[in-house]
């Protein structure tokens, strides 16, 4: 049991980074820096990051269920995109692109359906995983 919640870890590890690596390519190319706003940047990160943000509830809960864990990676994505509704995000985007890229500037009705593009695949492709490892 300890092997596969190790197991489980690192692919949620591999995961997030890829989504990241993935994200961060995409604005160096399409726009040529990290404060690119075009169409293929914001859509593409906004699914990526909540593909990352699923990688973080599989990191954190190994054992949850897909099902489960894109529940929650869409809950906390609807979440952060609400509280982009408040100043504090916008505030806090200011001293850094770092922050910027993780908190958002502003509220954006189009992301609230990116998140579940980013997540959903990772949850089939979990899904199919475990179907596929409890025939072995």
């Amino acid at each position: 049991m300890l092997e596969s919640t190790r197991a489980v870890r690192v692919a949620a590890v591999v995961t997030a980074v890829a989504a990241i690596v993935v994200a961060l390519g995409i604005r160096a190319v399409a726009g040529g820096h990290l404060n690119s706003n075009g169409a293929l940047q914001q859509y593409s990160g906004t699914a990526l990051y909540a593909s990352a943000v699923y990688a973080g509830v599989v990191f954190l809960r190994p054992r949850i269920s897909p099902v489960a864990a894109g529940a929650w990676a869409i809950g906390l994505c609807w979440a952060m995109e609400a509280f982009q509704l408040t100043d504090v995000p916008r505030t806090l985007s200011q001293y850094s692109i770092v922050l910027r890229l993780i908190f958002g500037v502003a509220f954006d009705w189009v992301d609230v359906w990116w998140y579940p593009a980013g997540v959903i695949p990772l949850v089939l492709v979990e899904v199919l995983a475990k179907t596929r490892g409890s025939r072995r």
